[in-house]
């Protein structure tokens, strides 16, 4: 069983910035692959950062240069962070902390309850 946690979502105004914080942890959770998606209003989910047990990265488009993700590997649970700098209207979602594999892409299998963000303009 695998657990996520999302934390630090809010109201923002445009440009300011946003830390989101996921923590992981279970008892079949072996601190793989995590990613952070998002879910913006009518739209589908979508993948906004993954990060390897190593921290290698790969970001949507969308958010290069304005999003970062990291991880903290500890014992028995795995944080993860999604710094969000500069953030506009269009990044307004419920973004969601997710664990999952590698192959040739990334593959979400577990997911997080969702965290609210609200960028107003």
């Amino acid at each position: 069983q695998v657990q996520l946690v999302e934390s630090g979502g809010g109201l923002v105004q445009a440009g300011e910035r946003l830390t989101l914080t996921c923590v992981a942890s279970g008892s079949t959770f072996r601190g793989g692959p995590m990613a952070w998606y998002r879910q913006p209003p009518g739209k589908e989910r979508e993948l906004v950062a993954a990060i390897t047990r190593d921290s290698s990265i790969e970001y949507n488009d969308v958010v290069k240069g304005r999003f970062t993700v990291s991880r903290n590997n500890g014992n028995n649970e795995v944080k993860v962070f999604l710094q969000m700098n500069n953030l506009q209207p269009e990044d307004t979602a419920v973004y969601f902390c997710n664990a999952g594999y590698y192959t040739d892409r990334y593959h979400p299998v577990y997911w997080g309850q969702g965290t609210q963000v609200t960028v107003s303009s």
